[in-house]
């Protein structure tokens, strides 16, 4: 037995070695001086979707919401072909307002504006007109120049000149100008608009002079300044923050959104290229209208300004299985099939994209591309078909159809296949199995997981089978607590990465989702930005996909983490770019305390004597505010053997440069 003097003398050596104990560093060993496995050099993109409002009202420049008069209570509830749009009658003028569809300005476009002025009134400011408020107003900036046009027929009465202002809220004027007396015929006519001030929330009125009847249609203002300067193009500071985010690809137009609410609702990618106002509009599964000004050509323009291989999505012939949720009430029940006898024109209609996307100027679709513009090839090497449908005999048929014919006709396009909208489950297991059967090279996988989930299953795709096919994590993200976009689930997602980056060479693709919320107008969260008209707030999850893309490689080096306790709370991958020979090391600590760490660069031949650090930490792992959680950039000294310690709730991005 232990004397008291004996056990009080062990408790203070014990309690002195205490604090030595928990401060033995965690090793983390990179197999530097080996070949290392080749992975993907694009494993991290993004994911648009015209989802909270993210194309029209958002990256889409257009300033006039329900430019042609087509809103509709099947947009929304409440909502009409005059949402947006106010009658103004001015100094003793009169008149109303109505919407027809005889004579439209084409087929497609078949409602427009009816102005009727049956007084004009007297004095040299009376008049009739319609005023638009813009998506939540029109903000525009003092001298910068907004291409305002119209289409206008008079139909009855005298003829008069119309005139176009910007107008503040309480009426005074920014910018106005005169447009030509309208003709008994369908003519466009255009002004350019310069504020005399900087106003967040203006208004353009259209007004009329003359006694009589006046049509209007497509009525628009956009911004002279938009992304690279393209008409009819993108607003570009919300442009900019995608394009920082350096992404090797992007996967556009949805979503739910590509396979629809209803069969008669599946996105038809035919509808969004042409001249915008023959192009189709149509609701949105998100319960609001899409005007697809923002359409193919756009999107394929946006990935060729940024870099990004663009992977369009196209309907598997199947609508949304969640479709009519609000008639039935319920999910799970609406997946429905294009009639058999349709299929061959929707995979005509398939193979018609790849055509407008890389066939030359001397082909039926490839002069269309040509005539908006771009007579060169989008390179187009990827497409998906399907996203996260029921795995349903109806589905299978209808994708076995369009797989084969792509496969017959374009093998040179990778089909990228889906297994439902879970990371596990029935729809999972069937997709797998399907996708395994047809041999398809490559499958779209969803997992919107609680920060916990990601740190579980960081060994997810170590057991994956190579020989089988590649994955596309196409839409993920931790949903924290009250779906929040936190600093823990930033710093899980980083965990995750890693892991990614490890299984690289199955997992290719890797996109966040969603990208873009306007505030105010949120129908999902989390997501990665969030704007409003005049302001663009990155999240802190931004700065980890950021992080990410912007220090990839196509080398991985073997990288261990010595775990001593559970639940692990450090994760590491290291990549090497072949083309530069840098070294990239990225350290994930997910505790809410500091670790220290001890780097061993095994085998390294050649170690800088300093690294460029790049680290992202908070000590509040509930920190939501992204203008406080920060990347911090700076020099450090590094080994062969060096000690490292991570910061809480961090991720630390290390880059040894080759020269």
């Amino acid at each position: 037995m232990f004397s008291l003097r004996q056990t009080l003398l062990a408790t203070s050596v014990f309690s002195l070695l205490l604090p030595c104990l928990h401060a033995q560093p965690t090793t983390v060993t990179v197999q530097a001086g080996a070949v290392g496995k080749a992975i993907s050099p694009d494993l991290v993109g993004i994911f648009f979707e015209d989802l909270s409002h993210a194309a029209d009202g958002g990256l889409y420049a257009e300033l006039i919401q329900n430019r042609s008069f087509d809103y509709s209570a099947a947009d929304h509830n409440g909502w009409t072909s005059l949402t947006a749009w106010q009658l103004v009658q001015r100094d003793g003028g009169e008149g109303s307002v109505t919407i027809e569809t005889a004579d439209p300005l084409n087929t497609i476009n078949s409602s427009y504006a009816v102005l009727t002025v049956a007084k004009a009134g007297s004095g040299s400011s009376a008049s009739v007109g319609l005023q638009n408020e813009g998506f939540d107003g029109i903000a525009v900036k003092a001298g910068d120049r907004y291409n305002l046009s119209l289409f206008a027929r008079q139909l009855t009465g005298s003829a008069a000149p119309l005139t176009v202002r910007l107008e503040t809220k309480t009426g005074a004027l920014l910018a106005e100008a005169r447009l030509p007396v309208p003709s008994a015929d369908w003519k466009k006519a255009s002004a350019i608009l310069v504020p005399s001030a900087t106003d967040v929330d203006a208004r353009l009125v259209v007004l009329a002079t003359g006694p009589g009847k006046l049509a209007l249609d497509m009525v628009s203002l956009f911004p002279e300044k938009t992304f690279h300067n393209h008409p009819n193009g993108l607003r570009p500071d919300l442009a900019q923050v995608i394009a920082d985010l350096k992404p090797k690809f992007m996967r556009f137009p949805g979503g739910c959104l590509v396979h629809g609410d209803g069969l008669d609702n599946i996105y038809h990618w035919k509808d969004t290229i042409g001249p915008v106002e023959q192009r189709k509009g149509q609701s949105n599964i998100w319960h609001y209208h899409q005007s697809v000004g923002l359409g193919y050509f756009e999107y394929f323009q946006f990935c060729e300004d940024i870099g990004a291989k663009p992977l369009p999505v196209v309907a598997a012939g199947v609508c949304c299985q969640n479709s009519n949720y609000l008639v039935t009430h319920k999910y799970g029940i609406g997946q429905l099939g294009l009639p058999m006898e349709k299929m061959p024109a929707y995979v005509q209609e398939v193979l018609d994209l790849i055509e407008y996307a890389n066939g030359p100027v001397t082909s039926t679709w490839g002069a269309k591309r040509a005539a908006a513009g771009h007579p060169e090839p989008f390179g187009l090497q990827y497409l998906g078909v399907g996203n996260e449908d029921k795995i349903s005999p109806v589905f299978e048929e209808r994708f076995r159809m369009i797989y084969d014919a792509v496969k017959a006709k374009h093998p040179e396009i990778t089909v990228i296949g889906t297994v439902g909208p879970n990371p596990e489950g029935e729809d999972y297991e069937k997709g797998w199995k399907f996708a395994n059967e047809l041999h398809v090279p490559m499958v779209d996988e969803h997992c919107y997981k609680s920060p916990q989930w990601f740190w579980n299953n960081l060994q997810r795709y170590d057991a994956y089978d190579r020989s089988k096919s590649q994955v596309y994590l196409g839409e993920w993200a931790a949903h924290d607590d009250k779906r929040l976009s936190t600093l823990r689930s930033a710093i899980a997602e980083a965990a995750y990465l890693t892991s990614l980056e490890r299984n690289a060479d199955i997992v290719h693709f890797a996109s966040y989702a969603p990208l873009l919320a306007k505030r105010n107008h949120t129908d999902w969260n989390p997501n990665l930005i969030f704007f409003s008209n005049t302001e663009v707030f990155p999240t802190i999850n931004y700065h980890v996909q950021q992080l990410f893309s912007v220090n990839s490689g196509d080398t991985y080096l073997t990288t261990t983490v010595g775990h001593a306790a559970t639940p692990v709370t450090v994760a590491a991958s290291t990549v090497r770019d072949s083309k530069t020979g840098d070294l990239i090391l990225k350290l994930v600590n997910g505790a809410n305390v500091a670790k220290p760490l001890r780097i061993e660069l095994a085998g390294a031949k050649k170690i800088p004597a300093a690294a460029f650090k790049t680290v992202l930490a908070y000590p509040n792992a509930m920190e939501t505010n992204e203008r406080v959680v920060q990347p911090q950039s700076s020099t450090m000294t590094v080994a062969p053997t060096f000690d490292y310690e991570a910061p809480a709730n961090s991720l630390t991005v290390i880059c040894l440069k080759s020269r």
